[in-house]
């Protein structure tokens, strides 16, 4: 299976945290927002650990990273309002709209995001 794997289902996998068994099923050829890139490579920081060291990890699990240019950015904005009440971020968003684009399922590790509404058509799958 392809998916779309948030921030969370990568540091389950780096920190070997519940879910990661689920993730690591899928992770390869998968895909991944560079905003989520972003948000692991700043939580690998806050661990001590280098911008190369988090780079090197997050290659070796083969996910594809998909630039965030002004069509993700519009999508990902337009989820807005339908996601404001789960208290969706930025990151969030922009992995649901790579989701809904790709027409993929989204791993993800944070409970709040499988209330998301189902008219949007995204696939949220929880990894724990």
């Amino acid at each position: 299976m392809r998916a779309v794997v948030d921030a969370s289902a990568i540091m389950a996998l780096m920190l070997g945290e519940p879910g990661a068994e689920i993730v690591i099923a899928v992770v390869r050829r998968s895909l991944r927002s560079a905003v989520n890139v972003s948000e692991c490579c700043a939580r690998g920081v806050e661990r001590q650990a280098s911008v190369e060291q988090v780079l090197e990890i997050v290659r070796g699990y083969d996910v594809e990273v998909v630039p965030f240019d002004l069509n993700d950015a519009l999508a990902a904005g337009s989820l807005r309002a339908s996601t404001r009440s789960i208290g969706a971020s930025l990151g969030d968003r922009a992995c649901l709209a790579l989701g809904q684009r790709h027409h993929l399922p989204v791993l993800a590790g944070d409970r709040r995001l499988a209330a998301i509404d189902p008219a949007l058509g995204i696939d949220v799958r929880l990894i724990r």
